[in-house]
């Protein structure tokens, strides 16, 4: 919210933990988030962006974008150059051109037993099969036209592999539905194959994002926070939809975007302008300022 030109923020929906007196690490969403919604970064933020690693605080781009869309940011990289992609499923090193340094698949098995539960859970539900070479769908799938090389088959036969071990691994299971509301068709979901593996979504569209049990942003964030020595309390996270929210709620402090989902406003401690106002650039100028200051952060 803006009051005399000065950016406040809102009473957090839940208390932050106790954090550190300067943030080490900014975990960021892309898309409706530090993108604006013409998929651009805003001259703002990448000043804001290089201010932070100037001032010692790491950025992570954590988002459900597979590693070759990543170009969106690859100007803006500074520091480590690491980024969390695929929803968690895959961690890849930008200065080299996104190469994979760990991968957290879905296993073909499960993701076949989730196609055959979806199937008869929500008929008319269409299915991409998301792996670490590209994207590939269904018939009725809305087609990917950034990737032209995608195969068309079932669901069935995209994840068929002749030899355990030795087809390409799968980051996600992607599931379409032409009528259901968004959130009801992730409901309808999470009870039908919840114990199988993790759901969430981040498309306005009923269009669900199938990881394996347990990956999630939250989970390989934290990963990658413990093997730099930084805990939760130390982390800013940022975020507009859904597949956000374990970050959210993970991180010490968090902030959901003006235009973010209700669910994900209830999961941050903290509420910020939109991704087109530049949010996120809001908050980072505040916690350089904090830094070379001294002084604790907003509440």
């Amino acid at each position: 919210m803006r009051k005399n030109g000065a950016v406040t923020f809102s009473r957090p929906s839940r208390s932050p933990r106790p954090s550190a007196r300067v943030p080490r690490l900014i975990a960021t969403d892309l898309d409706g988030t530090l993108l604006r919604d013409d998929k651009t970064v805003s001259e703002r933020t990448v000043a804001a962006l290089a201010a932070a690693e100037r001032a010692g605080i790491e950025v992570f781009f954590v988002t459900g974008r597979p590693a070759r869309w990543m170009d969106v940011v690859s100007e803006h990289v500074h520091g480590h150059g690491m980024a969390i992609c695929a929803n968690g499923a895959a961690v890849v090193d930008l200065h080299a051109g996104g190469a994979f340094l760990e991968v957290r698949p879905l296993e073909r098995p499960v993701a076949l037993d989730v196609v055959e539960a979806l199937r008869v859970a929500a008929p008319g539900t269409s299915f991409a099969v998301e792996l670490t070479t590209g994207i590939h769908y269904e018939p009725h799938y809305p087609p990917f036209f950034l990737d032209p090389g995608a195969t068309v088959a079932t669901a069935e036969k995209l994840l068929f592999e002749e030899e355990a071990g030795v087809a390409a691994p799968v980051l996600k299971l992607l599931a379409q539905h032409p009528e259901l509301d968004p959130d009801v068709f992730l409901a309808v979901a999470r009870a039908t194959a919840g114990d199988l593996a993790a759901f969430t979504r981040s498309s306005p569209t009923a269009l669900i994002e199938i990881s394996g049990l347990g990956v999630s942003k939250a989970s390989t964030l934290a990963l990658c926070c413990a093997e730099r020595g930084i805990t939760a309390e130390e982390v800013v996270a940022f975020g507009d939809m859904p597949n956000d929210i374990e970050m959210l709620t993970w991180a010490g402090r968090s902030y959901a975007m003006g235009n973010a989902h209700p669910d994900v406003v209830t999961a941050a401690t903290g509420l910020t302008t939109g991704n087109n106002e530049d949010g996120v650039a809001v908050v980072i100028e505040q916690l350089v300022a904090e830094a070379l200051a001294g002084t604790t952060g907003p509440r």
